[in-house]
């Protein structure tokens, strides 16, 4: 992240130089924030990414706009071109937005056990505990009420917000940022089956997250049975997500709000998963696949490319017409196949009656007449 503003407001060449792009117009604009388009007003810099608000450049107050290439021309408001105006969006936001820095120091309310170590840079909120032998690294943040698990490792410059949990062992990369909510390294459904009771199978691994993790909301992340989950770099969870014991989440890969992830299942890097899609257990997802909101991925995905299993919207009597027809379709299947199975017998009987009479089906009959 770029280092914060020395002064109140940048001007739009200043932007270009720290971002890249290309600065048109005039370059001395001075901008104190963003905004989007239809909200923007002076000394505002908003942005356009999506085409379907190319009307809202005529109307904009904002002082300059970032646009991609091919919106160069759009507007002759002063302009930040780029070749990925969210990205630049995003980083510019982050620099008229750094996250507030807590002072270093222990509260006076927290709970840190004999032989936790907490670096004399960290900040730790009101209400705290932290375990015995637990590690919180340089320029850690944790909210209140955080509870810091028995041998937990924290890497430095990690954000933990309020109420989080992390369980005993588990691991916590560089730079990452658990919200609110989240539970670290609970135990994983484990189950076996005794007599038509549930025999508790002790979850005795842990959770590792990877250095720039983001975890949303409430989102719950189980231990391993025996080995570990892991998340690795660069994971960007959504909210209330929940991820089961021994998944394993490949470095980049960007997860949705309200997906359920069962036990043992593996994710590649570079993947993208829609909001509510399901992902069953001990599963496969390879590099670069990117699954649809609401999907149920049921095998094991080998090809990278976009994979989507739900229905477009329709209306509800549409809907319980074409849900008739589901109940039917082995019916249908069989009567198919039943149809086929007739078809080949009869082509196979005029087969061999030609054959018998001496007949070619394709040939023209003999008349014995000349054209």
């Amino acid at each position: 992240m770029p280092p914060p503003l020395a002064e109140p407001g940048v001007t739009l060449a200043e932007l270009a130089y720290r971002f890249g792009g290309e600065a048109v117009g005039a370059g001395d604009t001075r901008l104190t924030g963003i905004n989007t388009l239809e909200r923007a007003g002076a000394g505002e810099i908003s942005f356009l990414a999506n085409g379907k608000y190319r009307q809202q450049l005529q109307s904009t107050g904002a002082s300059a706009v970032i646009v991609g290439t091919a919106d160069k021309d759009a507007t002759t408001l002063p302009r930040l071109v780029s070749p990925n105006p969210y990205l630049c969006f995003a980083r510019i936001t982050a620099l008229f937005h750094p996250p507030p820095r807590p002072q270093p120091g222990v509260h006076c309310s927290a709970v840190v056990e004999p032989g936790a170590a907490i670096a004399a840079s960290a900040s730790v909120g009101p209400f705290v505990y932290v375990a015995a032998n637990a590690r919180v690294g340089e320029r850690c943040v944790l909210g209140s009420h955080v509870a810091i698990g028995e041998g937990v490792n924290v890497g430095a410059d990690t954000q933990i917000y309020p109420r989080v949990v992390i369980y005993p062992q588990c691991q916590i990369g560089e730079r990452v940022i658990l919200h609110a909510g989240v539970v670290v390294g609970a135990d994983g459904f484990g189950l076996a089956a005794d007599g038509g009771r549930w025999v508790k199978i002790p979850q005795v691994g842990r959770v590792v997250i990877g250095n720039d993790v983001e975890v949303g909301a409430n989102t719950t992340i189980d231990r391993g049975a025996l080995g570990d989950t892991v998340l690795e770099e660069g994971v960007k969870l959504d909210n209330q997500i929940q991820v089961g014991h021994n998944v394993k989440i490949g470095a980049h890969t960007a997860i949705a709000g309200c997906v359920g992830i069962a036990g043992s299942a593996r994710i590649g890097r570079h993947c993208t998963i829609g909001g509510s899609a399901g992902i069953l257990g001990h599963l496969t997802i390879c590099d670069n696949a990117h699954v649809s909101a609401f999907t149920l991925v049921t095998k094991s995905i080998v090809k990278p490319g976009q994979y989507t299993s739900q229905l477009p919207l329709m209306t509800h009597a549409e809907w319980l017409k074409s849900a008739s027809h589901f109940k039917r379709l082995d019916s249908l299947a069989d009567k198919i196949k039943m149809l086929q199975q007739r078809l080949n017998r009869i082509s196979a009987e005029k087969i061999a009656s030609e054959k018998d009479t001496g007949e070619d089906a394709t040939s023209e009959p003999v008349t014995g007449k000349t054209p």
